[in-house]
Order: C-alpha cells, then structure tokens, then sequence
C-alpha cells in the first residue's frame, strides 16, 4: 500500500454516510475498510473530510491548440482538479479542428504533454465543423476520440446528421449534439423572454434547441444510434427527450449546473458573464430541468466549462462570445444550493457528477471500490468561503457567480494514485 486514507467519510450504495479507510496501491485502490494497517503507506488524514470518486465532465472547453488566449490544457485541468474532477472531454471546437487523424494526433500529442489529469477528446462529426462533409469517424475512433460532435455548432441538415448516426451505430460511438437549428436563432444573445426585451436585446427562442432534439431523437430510433444532448435548457426539450426515452431511443442528456440554479429572472444588466449558449432560460424551464434531472429523463451533470478573456467579455451580451467557466465552482454551487437545502440527497449529487456520465459513455471511472482507478476527490463539506474569481486557476475567470457564498470545498484531488492538487499547495 502506497496512500492510506484514513477515518474519511463516504456514501454508501444504500446512500448512507460512513465513516472508514481507503488504501491506495500504484494507481488502483486496493483496500476499503475500518482501522486498515497502514503499514510503509503515506497517511493522508481524511477525519472531517468527505471522500468522493473523482468527478467526471464529459463537457469542457480546453481551447487549445488556437485559443491559449482564453484556456489552456495545463491551466483548464489544473482548473478541473481545483474542482475535484479526474477526468474531463473537451469539445473540438479548436483550430485546428480534430477531424482527421493527423488534427487528433496533434490533440493527442497536446494532451499526453500538458494534461494534469485524464482528458479525453471528442472528434468533429463534419470537417472543419461546416457540416458539408462527414469525416472518417471510424478513423478516428481508431485515434482516440471519445465521441463525436460538432459542439457549439449544431448539424443543420438532417441528412448528414441521419448520415452520422449510422455510421457511429456501426462502430458503437456517441453522436453528442449541441441542438440549435441556426433558422430560428434570430441573431439573439438571451432567452427570448421577458429581460430580453427589458434589456433591449435580441432573443433566441426556446423552439431553436427542442426543435433540433425532436429531430434527432426520430434520426437516432431509425439509425439505431446513442444520440446524446448536450447542455438541455427548455422545458420542451425535456419532454421530448423523455418521450423519446418512453419510446425505446437510445436517447441521453446532460444539464449544467448554471441552467439549474438560475433563470433569466436573475439578469439585471447587460453584463457578458451572464451571456452562455443555450441562455438562461424562463423559470418555468429551470423548474422542468430539475423535475428532468431528478426523474431520470436528464442523465447528469456536465458544467460546459467555456473560458474567455475578460477583454472578449466586456463589450457586452450582444457581441461578447457565448459561455462561462463551470470547473471550479460546480461542487460547491450544487451541494451548496441542493444537498443542503435538503432538495437532493449526497448520493444523487455523487452519482451526477460521477458513476452516470461514467455509466453513458462506458467508462470504467468514477467508483469508490477495491480494483477502481485511484481517482478521487477529498472535500471540505463544513468550508464556506465565496466564490472569488481572482483566485481561479482557470484562464478565464467568467463567471455569474463571484461572490456567492458557498459551502463544500475540494481540498485535495489525486489522480491515479497521485495528488495533483491540494489547496494551499
């Protein structure tokens, strides 16, 4: 035994706390149980800790290579181990973009040499993410991609999305969607709602993004594909999703902490940190959200990490890029507002940000069992301090959320057996 964790707690299956031990062997862990003999092992002190698998965000914007200006590899999983997560997926929408095998080999490359964690990319589903021309997914697979997608920039016509789901069924892949048809976005910055008009900017309808799923879930039941919806935001979209689900289409979804806690009701100015795509929608839309997520119809939680310069962001919502920076505040935001509040259970909010995106996509991460990956997160439950931008690690430093007070602070994250990070350090 290399690590022993000791008089840590934990949630059991039953969803019970617990209190015991975990020995740490090479990269796996080889030991639960009470009053375990620590032997040579280095002792990491675990009494008023709670232990987590480390989280897993099959959604993130690393920027890199073409946009080190915003984000980094090194910095954004040095961000995502701030944040407790061992293992992230960051989107294509890079330059260049990962389409071919030379494009993901330098992603590769990129990865192996400044990853502090484990990091696994997705490949475009079109060239170039143009949406004109299919590449060679079974290629890539064969490379290293995670999934495919064209995140950021839906696949406008149906033939080349339908095109896609069968040639990812045929090689068992994920077609991953961000869900917007590009006819009905209108040129909008916000939800059109009530503050668009209030703020006198152009909106972006719900029907763009459940319009796209609609059609994509009647794609994936006659492609035979896994289709899964990134970022879910309306009300429509969850009832689409859920019919389809009722319907037998291999059909899964994600949604993002900022789309659960706040709706566009909290806007007050033209501020570009509130700007994200999709927007933050009506209350009634957050409200569906919840309901999805906690009914099973929406799978997990995924932040869509999107760092930008503080110069990007300033021009206001109208011009400034769409997104906001998710890894190091996601834990402490949802256990904050919804296990404490007594709404969600620990087990849920573990489950969410571990074992169900790990249970999607097939991954062998995200459990706290002898022979499991050595990938986990110690956190501070009792810690209440504030979100203060000027202390993230990330690049980019947008955020809605400065100054929220919150409690459940990572304070050490090891990554295959070894500490990557440990606050103060």
């Amino acid at each position: 035994m290399d690590k022993l964790i000791q008089g840590v707690q934990m949630v059991s299956e039953s969803g019970e706390l617990i209190i015991g031990d975990v020995g740490i062997t090479g990269n796996l862990i080889s030991e639960i149980g009470n009053e375990l003999n620590a032997g040579n092992a280095e002792i990491i002190n675990g009494n008023g800790l709670f232990l987590s698998p480390g989280f897993i965000d099959v959604h993130v914007h690393l920027r890199q290579p073409g946009g080190e200006h915003k984000e980094t590899i090194e910095s954004g999983t040095l961000a995502a181990a701030k944040g407790g997560y061992t293992t992230i997926c960051p989107m294509p929408n890079t330059r260049p973009v990962p389409d071919t095998i030379e494009t993901l080999t330098l992603v590769n490359d990129l990865i192996a040499k400044n990853a502090l964690i484990r990091v696994l990319p997705y490949a475009s589903i079109t060239i170039r993410q143009a949406g004109k021309e299919q590449a060679n997914l079974a290629e890539l697979k064969e490379h290293g991609a995670f999934a495919f997608t064209d995140d950021g920039v839906g696949v406008q016509e149906a033939g080349m999305m339908y095109e896609a789901m069968q040639a990812a069924a045929k090689i068992n892949m994920a077609v991953v969607a961000h869900c917007e048809d590009n006819s009905l976005i209108y040129g909008g910055a916000l939800h059109e709602g009530t503050k668009n008009k209030e703020l006198g900017l152009p909106g972006i309808p719900s029907i763009a993004e459940s319009v796209h799923i609609a059609r994509d879930i009647l794609l994936a039941e006659a492609a035979g594909a896994h289709y899964h919806v990134c970022h879910v935001s309306t009300k429509e979209s969850v009832r689409v999703i859920r019919d389809g689900k009722k319907a037998g289409v291999h059909v899964t979804a994600e949604v993002s902490p900022h789309h659960l806690l706040l709706s566009e009701n909290d806007i007050t100015k033209d501020n570009a940190d509130w700007k994200m795509n999709p927007p933050l929608r009506g209350q009634d839309d957050l409200e569906a959200l919840r309901a999805g997520l906690l009914d099973g119809t929406l799978d997990f939680i995924a932040t869509d990490h999107a760092p930008h310069t503080a110069e990007e962001k300033a021009v206001g919502m109208k011009t400034a890029p769409f997104g906001i920076t998710g890894l190091e505040t996601a834990f402490p935001l949802l256990y904050t507002n919804f296990v404490k509040e007594g709404i969600w259970t620990m087990k849920q909010l573990i489950d969410w940000m571990t074992s169900k995106p790990a249970d999607v996509f097939n991954l062998p991460y995200g459990k706290l069992e002898v022979g499991a990956e050595a990938d986990l997160v110690l956190i501070d439950l009792n810690k209440e301090q504030k979100i203060d931008r000027s202390t993230f690690v990330s690049l980019g430093k947008n955020t809605p959320f400065d100054g929220w007070d919150c409690f459940g602070w990572p304070v050490t994250t090891i990554y295959g057996g070894k500490v990557v990070w440990e606050d103060g350090k």
